[in-house]
Formats: C-alpha cells, sequence, structure tokens
C-alpha cells in the first residue's frame, strides 16, 4: 500500500504586499497538483493586479513591481473565485494540499474572498473539507530539538529539497511539496500509519502547543508580540465596538 506522502498530493503558495493577513493583498498565487513522486506536475498561476501599492519591501522578496502587476495582472475578483475553486476540487478528491505556514497564507486567501467575493473560504469548503500538511508544523514538531531557523529555505536545505526560484509562488509551492515527501520518508516510522484527516487534525494540537511555547519565550524576552495558536486559518477578528 503507498503511503500518503508516496501519493497524490497538491501544494498552495502566494507572494503578497505584506505580512499583515488582515490587511495585506495576494500579488500572485500557485497551486501544484503531484499524482504521484517523481511525476509531472501540473501546475497552476495566477498574477493579480491588488488595486494596491507594492511596498518596496515586498517588491525586493518576489520581484513583482507595480508595474509590472498593473500590465500583466488580473482583477482580485475573479482570480480569488478560481484560487477557492481550485482548492475546494483538492478536497473533494482527497487531495492533502501542502501549505508552508498555513494560517498566513489560508487565512490571506480568506480574507481576499471577504474582500472581494463578499464570501469566506470555508464557503467553498462546505462539501469537503481541506486537509492540510503543513511542512512548518511537521518539522516543529517532529524533530524538535534540532537548533536553527525553519524558514522553507533552511527546511529545502535541511531536507536535501532543491529550491530553484525562491519566493516565486509555484517554485515554492513545489519545494514545499517535496519537503514533506522527504520529511514523510524521514520519519516513516511515525507518520505512516496516520491517515491525511488524522495527520491535520493532530497539525492543530501540534500548532498550538508550538504557539504556547513561542508565546512564552516571547514573554520571557519582555516581547509584547502575540502568537495566534489557530491552525490552518485564523479565526475573524471580532467587529470593532
Amino acid at each position: 500500500m503507498t503511503c500518503w506522502y508516496e501519493g497524490p498530493l497538491a501544494a498552495f503558495d502566494t507572494e503578497t504586499t505584506g505580512v499583515d493577513v488582515e490587511t495585506d493583498r495576494i500579488v500572485s498565487a500557485a497551486v501544484v497538483v503531484q499524482d504521484a513522486a517523481c511525476t509531472r506536475p501540473r501546475v497552476s498561476r495566477w498574477l493579480v493586479n491588488p488595486g494596491v501599492p507594492v511596498p518596496a519591501g515586498a517588491t525586493a522578496v518576489h520581484g513583482l513591481t507595480d508595474e509590472h502587476l498593473q500590465l500583466n495582472g488580473r482583477w482580485p475578483a475573479p482570480v480569488m473565485f478560481e484560487i477557492a475553486e481550485t482548492l475546494a476540487e483538492q478536497a473533494a478528491a482527497g487531495r492533502p494540499l501542502v501549505v508552508m505556514n498555513a494560517p498566513f497564507d489560508l487565512t490571506l486567501l480568506d480574507r481576499e474572498l471577504r474582500r472581494h467575493r463578499a464570501s469566506s473560504l470555508d464557503r467553498w469548503l462546505d462539501s469537503a473539507p481541506l486537509l492540510v500538511l503543513d511542512p512548518r508544523v511537521l518539522d516543529k514538531h517532529l524533530d524538535r530539538y534540532r537548533k536553527g531557523r525553519r524558514t522553507l529555505t533552511d527546511l529545502c536545505e535541511h531536507y536535501g529539497v532543491e529550491l530553484a526560484g525562491a519566493h516565486d509562488a509555484a517554485a515554492d509551492a513545489q519545494a514545499s511539496l517535496d519537503v514533506v515527501r522527504a520529511l514523510g520518508r524521514r520519519f516513516a516510522a511515525r507518520l505512516e500509519r496516520l491517515a491525511p484527516p488524522e495527520l491535520h487534525d493532530l497539525q492543530a494540537v501540534w500548532h498550538a502547543a508550538q504557539a504556547r511555547g513561542l508565546q512564552a519565550w516571547f514573554a520571557r524576552s519582555g516581547s509584547e508580540e502575540s502568537v495566534d495558536p489557530a491552525w490552518p486559518l485564523r479565526p475573524d477578528l471580532p467587529a470593532a465596538a
């Protein structure tokens, strides 16, 4: 029997105007679908004119300028619809979706859907929920005492995965997918008996524990930064009084 990490997987990634999921916008996105390890992936790409200026700092990361997006990007509303439809197709097929740091990309997509489609990501997932695999959460749980950072670049280096063109949505999605396959093989004894639905639920617990640990570290360091324990999607902010 083929283990889940050798079988069908999809991956999702975005590039954005910044790191605030409540206010920043998606400027590019990609979904990569691979039917089995070592098979040719199918890639869907979107380029978005966000309708707001792209800060120079964001452009320095992903290389997408205001001029390029205005000339080549599409308006957000139809793009967000297409992305949500594509993710819903993966959920309906029971294909696990790899998302590096899922609460960022999925929450940002949810807020874009609310902004431009007057809806939410959950509305597309009524029939079948996403089965998310987050390499960041998995790695932090399975190799919790390893020193060093755990960005996608770091994980690729650690697991021997090629990352060609970092901060391109399609390249990052493919690399995240490859990291999950490599991680599954390395920790096969702990993962092969877990089905993706079980693993999805466990990651929510693991992420919450990781968030509590990070929050405690911030407190000891005198930082007031807060860490949201929700995974894979952050809840709505309370309405302003």
